[in-house]
C-alpha cells in the first residue's frame, strides 16, 4: 500500500484541465451554435478536407477519439443544422461520409479563429501558443495519449489468486 499523495494526482489534474478547457472552448463557439464536441468534429472535419480526404463517420471517430455512435448523432445534428453533408460512400454503402458545407466551412474558421484566440489566452502562462514550454507540453499530453487502454480484466477466481 503506498502513502496518500500530498496533493491531487495527475488523473485529477487532467480531469481538471479537461473540464476547464470543455467549458471553455463551449463558451467560446456557443455564438456561432456550436458545442465543444461539434467544434471538435467540424474542425477536424475542415483539416481533414483541406487534405482532399473525405472521411467516414468511423474514421472521424477514429480522429477525434470520440465514439462512432456519438459522432453519428453529432453529424445528424449538424446535418439539421446545415453545417454537413453526409452521404453513402460508393466504395461501401453501409458507411456514411462527411463534408463541410459553404455555410459549414465558414462557421468553421469563424470556430478556429475563436478557439485560437482562446488557446493563446489560455496558453499564456506557459508563454503562449508558440511558447517551448508549450510545446514540452504537448509532446507530453501525445506521450500519454498514444499509450494504449489496456483491456479490462474480469475479476475473476484466477486474476484473484494472483493478486498481491
Amino acid at each position: 500500500m503506498g502513502k496518500a499523495s500530498p496533493g491531487p494526482t495527475p488523473g485529477f489534474l487532467v480531469w481538471r484541465l479537461a473540464n476547464k478547457w470543455r467549458v471553455a472552448v463551449d463558451r467560446a463557439v456557443a455564438p456561432l451554435g456550436l458545442t465543444h464536441a461539434q467544434y471538435a468534429l467540424v474542425a477536424s472535419l475542415y483539416g481533414m478536407q483541406r487534405t482532399g480526404e473525405r472521411p467516414s463517420q468511423r474514421r472521424l471517430a477514429d480522429h477525434t477519439g470520440l465514439e462512432a455512435l456519438y459522432v453519428s448523432k453529432l453529424a445528424r445534428a449538424l446535418e439539421a443544422s446545415g453545417l454537413i453533408e453526409r452521404t453513402r460512400d460508393p466504395r461501401d454503402p453501409r458507411a456514411v461520409q462527411l463534408s463541410l458545407t459553404e455555410q459549414g466551412e465558414a462557421v468553421t474558421r469563424q470556430a478556429i479563429e475563436a478557439v485560437q484566440e482562446l488557446l493563446q489566452r489560455l496558453l499564456e502562462p506557459l508563454g503562449g501558443l508558440d511558447a517551448a514550454r508549450t510545446r514540452a507540453f504537448t509532446d507530453e499530453l501525445t506521450t500519454l495519449l498514444d499509450v494504449p487502454l489496456a483491456p479490462s480484466v474480469p475479476n475473476n477466481e484466477k486474476t484473484q489468486e494472483t493478486a498481491p
